[in-house]
């Protein structure tokens, strides 16, 4: 039986914004490259079958947010497939917990204890990570293997959309991207990075949660409900 390409992993309302690029040379190389990972007795996250994570039960016309990050969380058990969301198993990482603390003081809320992200996908909130995989214990490690032309594909796809998108760019890395992003019905919203090395320089304060949602009520949209994360 043929391995698993990564055309064959990505869910079916994106494949036709994505086809020529999964089925091109460089996405070859990222096959070939996770291959040889686990072939040399390395681990990645996520898991193969879970590196579309970001995108499974959202189509394209569905996006109205996006979150963008930089590269999976490198530990066991941590990686969803989805920018900055961990699994139910494990602790808050830091970036995540300043998160929710900016949360908490934007919207003048109490969060639950776990605060799982991932909820805000089915409002139609894209987490999405410029680099889709990366060694286990070697942060931006995958970084070099060809995910930009993937990831850099669904930006555009977003951006383009007739509908009103919000982009939440966090941290030089993210904000590199905006030139992707132009549109008159697009938002940019950029602010340091959640890090503990960064948060410190103004994203407690940048109140882009409710940012958010006065511009989508502008538009005629409904707005998100953040404090659903539980």
């Amino acid at each position: 039986m043929a391995p698993m390409t990564l055309l064959d992993i990505c869910p079916h309302d994106w494949r036709p914004y994505l086809d020529d690029v999964l089925t091109s040379e460089t996405a070859r190389g990222i096959e070939a490259h996770l291959a040889q990972e686990l072939a040399s007795g390395y681990q990645y996250f996520p898991p193969f079958d879970h590196l579309f994570g970001a995108l499974e039960g959202l189509g394209p016309q569905d996006v109205r947010v996006v979150i963008l990050g930089q590269d999976p969380y490198h530990g066991e058990n941590q990686a969803t497939g989805r920018a900055f969301e961990v699994s139910t198993s494990s602790p808050l990482p830091p970036s995540l917990a300043n998160i929710r603390k900016m949360l908490e003081r934007d919207l003048e809320v109490t969060t639950g204890s776990r605060f799982q992200i991932g909820c805000w996908s089915r409002q139609g909130v894209l987490l999405l990570n410029t680099t889709l995989s990366v060694r286990a214990g070697e942060p931006e490690s995958h970084k070099n293997i060809g995910w930009q032309a993937v990831t850099d594909r669904l930006i555009s796809v977003v951006a383009a959309s007739e509908s009103p998108t919000v982009f939440l760019l966090w941290g030089a890395h993210a904000q590199k991207k905006s030139a992707l992003m132009k549109g008159p019905k697009n938002l940019i919203l950029a602010a340091p990075h959640p890090s503990p090395l960064s948060a410190y320089r103004g994203f407690f304060d940048c109140a882009h949660f409710s940012a958010t949602n006065q511009w989508l009520t502008l538009q005629g949209e409904s707005t998100i409900q953040w404090e659903c994360a539980c």
